[in-house]
C-alpha cells in the first residue's frame, strides 16, 4: 500500500469532505499509473492547506473525459444535481494533447 499526494481546489475538496464526491478525475499520467486499490491519497486544499485522507477503492482508465462522464453519476464527480456536467470542464486542468496521449482515469475513493 502506497500513499499519494494531490492538490485540490476548495470546491471539490469540500465535496469530498462532505461525502458527496467519491470519484476523482485525473489525467492517467505516470503519477496516476502508480495508484492501486487500497492505496491512500492525501488531498490538500490549495487555499486552506487542510488535508483529507482517502482510500482508493478502484481506478479505471478511460480514453476521454466524455467516456468517464458517461460512466458515472455527475454528483459522484463533484457536480451539484442542478449543474450541467460537461467533459469540457476538465480542459481548464489538462491540455487536449495530454488527454489524448495518456487517457484519463476515475479514482473511486472513500474517506478514512
Amino acid at each position: 500500500m502506497a500513499t499519494h499526494f494531490m492538490n485540490l481546489k476548495p470546491s471539490p475538496f469540500n465535496s469530498i469532505k462532505a461525502g458527496k464526491k467519491d470519484v476523482e478525475m485525473r489525467l492517467y499520467d505516470d503519477k496516476r499509473r502508480l495508484i492501486t486499490p487500497r492505496d491512500l491519497i492525501v488531498f490538500t486544499n490549495e487555499e486552506s492547506k487542510e488535508t483529507l485522507t482517502c482510500e482508493v477503492l478502484s481506478i479505471t482508465r478511460f480514453a476521454s473525459f466524455t467516456e468517464l462522464y458517461n460512466a458515472f453519476n455527475k454528483v459522484r464527480l463533484g457536480y451539484l444535481e442542478e449543474e450541467i456536467a460537461k467533459p469540457e470542464d476538465m480542459m481548464q486542468y489538462y491540455p487536449q494533447l495530454e488527454m489524448q496521449a495518456n487517457g484519463v482515469c476515475a479514482i473511486e475513493i472513500k474517506l478514512v
